[in-house]
């Protein structure tokens, strides 16, 4: 059948229209797209990482790894993670250890995917949480508030400054560091990543995070809430925020984690109720100190933030003797083009302690 010659400009533009959405995105967040990572399996999900300045004076800027949610489950929420620490990072631990989809094999070299991934939808358990609501205490309200995290597209943050990949050209931005300049900084993160990923400005908004986060996130929220009702602010859709196992204060953190250590048999009764009594205080005393040194020798190589996980095994390599004459004068290790070399007596400075085993 032929095709009416009129039809054929109206095709074209329908076609170029199709396209256009690809084409007009900023050019910033074309280059951030991450096309494979090394010894990763295939995915149906698009990813994205880089910096966003949140001081140019400074030359402070924040490292972040988007990771989204599949195309046929668009639009889904997003999701801010920070971890906490203070010190902990965001790609180090929460996506390569808890929520992301990416987990490494033991070969070091290769990855494998978490079959639990926030961004890829964890349908089975949805399924058994919404069979024994009554008998594990939630309503739909929780579920769905459980739920917003496990098809969503998750943005990894690493915050603040001096964190992971996150850095500073003010070596004093490393030290002079609180709470209000992170959250501070982090809201500058969001305010400048929206503009590059413009698609994300209207999503509904979620700010999650554990440990430390506890005061990272609520800051942070509470930031981005009060400036969405100034008229001159960018609106962010923020719609709650999540917390796990956060730092709220002492008394409580303390009381939940010797609670745990007991229940799940880490510690003995007797240290653990050593622990309660002595180190719930403002102030710790002696005994509390030796109670934990004791719990510490009792949870052993345990990982006491995941204490079903197999034990990390440090990587060990022969060391080569560098030799002086007849006398050793350090030791050289060498891993995959990298190579850790030890002087001895070298002190600071090696070609000037150390000029002839510097050669």
């Amino acid at each position: 059948m032929a095709v009416s010659s009129a039809l054929v400009p109206l095709f074209i533009l329908i076609l170029l229209n199709g396209l256009l959405p690809a084409r007009t995105l900023p050019l910033q967040q074309r280059l951030d797209k991450i096309k494979r990572l090394p010894g990763q399996p295939n995915v149906n999900f698009n990813q994205y990482s880089g910096y966003v300045t949140v001081n140019v004076t400074a030359g402070r800027a924040l490292f972040y790894w988007l990771i989204e949610a599949p195309a046929d489950v668009q639009p889904a929420p997003l999701v801010l993670w920070l971890n906490g620490g203070p010190g902990c990072s965001s790609v180090g631990f929460g996506e390569s250890e808890e929520l992301g989809p990416f987990r490494i094999n033991p070969d070091g070299r290769t990855l494998f995917l978490n079959r639990y991934a926030w961004n890829n939808g964890n349908f089975n358990l949805e399924i058994y949480l919404k069979s024994h609501l009554d008998e594990l205490a939630l309503s739909q309200f929780d579920l769905a508030f459980f739920f917003v995290g496990s098809v969503a597209n998750i943005l990894f943050l690493e915050s603040p400054a001096g964190v992971g990949f996150s850095y500073s050209n003010t070596s004093s931005d490393i030290v002079e560091v609180g709470d209000k300049r992170t959250a501070t900084d982090s809201y500058k993160f969001l305010v400048n990543w929206f503009e590059r990923f413009p698609q994300y400005k209207h999503r509904e908004f979620y700010i999650a995070g554990e440990s430390y986060a506890g005061h990272y996130v609520p800051q942070l929220s509470q930031l981005v809430y009060r400036n969405s009702k100034c008229d001159k602010a960018p609106s962010i859709n923020l719609k709650g925020f999540l917390l796990g196992n956060s730092v709220i204060d002492n008394y409580n953190d303390k009381t939940g984690t010797y609670e745990y250590w007991w229940t799940h048999g880490l510690i003995s009764d007797e240290n653990y109720r050593k622990l309660m009594a002595y180190c719930l205080t403002i102030r710790p005393t002696d005994e509390c100190f030796r109670a934990q040194r004791k719990a510490f020798e009792e949870l052993s190589k345990i990982d006491p933030y995941s204490i079903y996980s197999p034990t990390c095994k440090t990587f060990t390599f022969s060391a080569r003797r560098l030799l002086r004459g007849h006398h050793v004068g350090g030791w050289s290790q060498v891993y995959e083009g990298l190579t850790l070399v030890t002087v001895r007596g070298a002190g600071h400075e090696v070609p000037l302690h150390r000029p002839q085993e510097a050669l």
